[in-house]
């Protein structure tokens, strides 16, 4: 497979695993809204070949975000179609923002399951959506839409959360099994509990649970800024396959 096509599979599968409440394909370009909450689910993805105009579709897609009350961001990579787009959304008062590293791991690398208190979920339920919003600052405003887009997911999921000795939750993290792929996504430890181990083992242990499940393969993005989640990634083996960023208007 190209890196071209690889970057299009995962792209592809990330929009699986984080599914936006509406979605729009306009020749060749995925328009995602879910009313504002992260940009990654209000952007637009342009992946495959297009025919239209440029600067006609470049307008079209304001107009129709401006329609949901929503600023018109790209969410683009090395594959994003056509070549020269990145550019002309600079020339058009586009800022660069948000630079994401997409890294992946082969599944064959992981060592043994570590000894862990682990709870395993299916579906989301109450109790790790909770924890869940709790520790990454989710407003009340946003968790109707965040509750909506885990619903959507139509691929195999792990909600999972990485308990003390007493049973109190530390940790916690999604799971999105698809065509031998397994997604990691909205992993946080408490905030107390940092620096114990407990995102390692979470992570670990979804790993395993992937490959017990027919993943070979496990990718993930982190911001370049997050410098304590990329050196966490980088013991554990992932490598970097690609990164993308967003343009916003300005």
């Amino acid at each position: 497979m190209s890196d071209i096509a690889l970057i299009r599979k995962i792209e592809a599968l990330s929009m699986n695993a984080q599914p936006a409440l509406k979605t729009v394909q306009q020749d060749g370009w995925i328009l995602r809204f879910a009313n504002g909450y992260t940009k990654r689910a209000n952007s637009i993805n342009p992946l495959y070949p297009s025919c239209e105009e440029l600067d006609r579709k470049i307008e079209a897609c304001e107009q129709m975000y401006r329609k949901q009350h929503l600023p018109a961001v790209y969410k683009l990579t090395a594959a994003a179609f056509p070549g020269e787009l990145d550019r002309s959304l600079h020339a058009k008062g586009y800022d660069y923002v948000g630079e994401t590293s997409v890294q992946i791991l082969s599944l064959s690398q992981i060592g043994e399951k570590p000894k862990a208190y682990v709870e395993i979920c299916p579906r989301q339920d109450r109790k790790w959506f909770d924890h869940y919003c709790r520790w990454n600052h989710v407003c009340e405003a946003d968790q109707q839409t965040l509750k909506q887009m885990f619903d959507n997911i139509a691929t195999e999921t792990c909600y999972m959360l990485i308990t003390d000795k007493d049973g109190i939750p530390c940790a916690c993290g999604l799971g999105v099994l698809e065509d031998e792929y397994i997604g990691l996504f909205d992993i946080v430890t408490k905030k107390k509990e940092r620096k114990q181990g407990y995102g390692t083992q979470l992570i670990q242990h979804l790993l395993h649970w992937g490959k017990e499940n027919g993943a070979a393969f496990a990718y993930l993005q982190v911001v370049r800024e997050n410098k304590p989640a990329l050196a966490l990634y980088t013991k554990l083996g992932f490598e970097e396959m690609y990164t993308y960023w967003y343009r916003v208007k300005s």
